[in-house]
């Protein structure tokens, strides 16, 4: 199970599967994140709206991509977010990172799908770019940082969302 190490082939219809699994993986974690964070932390204001929010979204961005993948869905993943739920400090750090792993991993995707596949994680990408921003600006930080937003691979994601403890 789990996403494949490396994702970098000519673009093909059942590299378009592997590379939307993996964007599934990401929208199931997000989702499971928000809706844990929601129901363990007493989020109020700004952070609580955005949780339930984005939470809402990452439901929709599952939902999409699993009728796109339809049988070819891999089965989810088993999910245990440990500290990063302690408090609200952790949430939010690991909310910004979340968001920007995912904006940067879908980036660093897109050249390995077709024109379909594309334009099923294009419509996705643009999304979690706003919820990234989003929660940078609730953190304190630049909600636009850099004129362009980083691509990166499934293995660098990976390391990323760790570092935060959100993958093993």
């Amino acid at each position: 199970g789990g996403p494949p190490r490396l994702l970098a082939s000519a673009a093909s219809p059942e590299q378009d599967v592997e590379v939307l699994n993996f964007a599934l993986d990401l929208e199931r974690l997000q989702e499971a994140f928000y809706a844990e964070a929601r129901s363990s932390l007493s989020l109020g204001g700004q952070w609580g709206e955005f949780a339930r929010v984005v939470g809402g979204h990452e439901r929709a961005h599952r939902e999409f991509i699993e009728a796109a993948l339809g049988d070819a869905a891999r089965p989810p993943p088993s999910l245990d977010f440990g500290e990063v739920l302690s408090d609200e400090e952790s949430f939010r750090a690991a909310a910004v990172a979340l968001e920007e792993s995912a904006t940067a991993a879908y980036n660093g995707q897109a050249t390995n799908l077709t024109a379909k596949g594309l334009a099923t994680a294009a419509r996705i990408a643009s999304v979690e770019a706003r919820h990234a921003s989003w929660a940078r600006d609730l953190a304190g930080k630049s909600p636009a940082p850099r004129a362009s937003d980083r691509a990166i691979g499934v293995q660098p994601a990976t390391v990323e969302l760790s570092r935060v403890g959100l993958a093993s």
